[in-house]
């Protein structure tokens, strides 16, 4: 039989760092998160894939490749039965929770933006434009560690990464500074989907992360393609669907970047204890976060990182996430522990993390005048204009309402939140 080798598929191999094996066995787990069942894949399953053997795998293993590349099947290089080779396939993106939807609609809107003659006389587009607007995405970074979740910022994001795409059109550009807008859109579209599921928005949350995507991919950038499947994987855990979340997060976890940058390699470890953490799993809870710990101590602070790194993963962070985790187990002493390291180790800027912090401490602590008292240090402005905080605070007087009835406690935590009614 003539078949045609699929070096699509074996110059992303080489690219991400997998052999046969190692690819097969990715896929496998990636099959038991998606179906409940282990994969049977091994390394000649995919020799089979590269030598064109096989042209179009099995539903569950195509699907779980989809996740562990982060890419459709078609761009992988393979192509649907009955599907003339000479015909190109339509680009397509699966959604974990959702049916497959075409990505075409977003990669050609990019792609005709960067090729459509432009109206006006064209320029020279350079990095100098690319700084200018991750200046102004700095600044959005900034107000979402003020703010969070909201509408305003995901619309700024948004009408950023339109920008940055209209700027393809602007004028002539090397394809250097066309990936660094491609990245750059694709940051801006993410911290667009960012806010959207800090304000609970996931439908919107969505799109944005199907537009995040099409964008990176384009970019070619790894940085930015960790994000996205990053917050994809904290928007499933917040949804209570920890197998997508996982899923996702192993997209990124596996990227080569990982490899190469130790504080990456944190952060999805961080994230994945986070998810365990949501899915009680007390032993691999533990384990991520021990890993996580470990992998941030390795990492050179000198190296160069993207600015939506360096603004909000330290220490700080890691000790966040792992509170959240202790917390859902009911752990707690453990995650009033990582709840006080957290609080030291926060940068003065970040209002709302502090706000958060301060306000699952409160729901860590047992006895109920010293959570009160805890819970009472959120400032009034935090407790009422951050959506997320005004939630936690809610729950928190419910559950002490439940098991303080009529007590002097609940009295004094009702007159206080009084006054931030009157504040607001």
């Amino acid at each position: 039989m003539d078949t045609t080798r699929n070096t699509v598929l074996e110059a992303w191999m080489t690219e991400h760092g997998y052999s046969s094996n190692s690819l097969a066995e990715a896929v496998n787990r990636a099959i038991e998160r998606l179906t409940g069942r282990p994969g049977g894949l091994d390394g000649s399953s995919v020799r089979a894939w590269k030598a064109g053997r096989v042209t179009w795998p099995k539903s569950a293993a195509r699907r779980a490749l989809e996740v562990v590349t982060g890419l459709p099947a078609v761009a992988l290089g393979f192509l649907p039965r009955g599907r003339p080779s000479s015909i190109p396939a339509p680009l397509q993106q699966e959604d974990p929770d959702m049916k497959r939807r075409t990505l075409v609609g977003s990669i050609a809107a990019a792609a005709a933006a960067a090729a459509a003659p432009g109206t006006t006389s064209p320029r020279r587009i350079g990095m100098s434009d690319v700084n200018r607007l991750n200046k102004r995405f700095a600044e959005i970074i900034a107000s979402d560690h003020r703010h969070g979740g909201q509408l305003g910022i995901e619309q700024r994001a948004a009408a950023l990464a339109d920008e940055a795409l209209n700027l393809q059109n602007a004028g002539s550009a090397t394809q250097r500074v066309r990936s660094n807008l491609y990245a750059s859109a694709a940051a801006f579209r993410s911290s667009a989907m960012w806010a959207a599921i800090d304000g609970r928005r996931y439908d919107v949350a969505k799109a944005h992360m199907r537009g995040a995507q099409a964008l990176a991919e384009m970019s070619g950038d790894q940085a930015i393609k960790f994000r996205i499947w990053s917050h994809a994987g904290t928007m499933y855990r917040h949804m209570g669907r920890p197998a997508d979340a996982f899923a996702a997060n192993d997209v990124a976890r596996n990227l080569h970047l990982t490899r190469r940058d130790p504080l990456f390699a944190s952060l999805g470890l961080a994230r994945q204890g986070a998810i365990h953490g949501a899915a009680h799993d007390r032993t691999a809870t533990r384990r991520a976060f021990e890993q996580a710990q470990d992998a941030m101590l390795r990492a050179d602070p000198a190296d160069y990182r993207p600015v939506w790194m360096l603004a909000f993963y330290d220490q700080a962070e890691l000790d966040s996430l792992a509170l959240s985790a202790h917390l859902v187990l009911g752990d707690y002493s453990t995650a009033e522990y990582h709840a006080h390291r957290c609080l030291s180790a926060l940068r003065p800027h970040m209002i709302r993390s502090r706000a958060i912090t301060t306000t699952r401490l409160a729901h860590a602590q047992g006895a109920p005048d010293a959570a009160t008292a805890t819970a009472m240090k959120v400032p009034a402005e935090a407790a009422t204009q951050y959506a997320r905080v005004t939630r936690m605070l809610q729950e928190f007087g419910a559950a002490l309402r439940a098991t303080e009835p009529g007590s002097s406690t609940v009295q004094t935590w009702t007159e206080h939140t009084a006054t931030w009614r009157m504040a607001a």
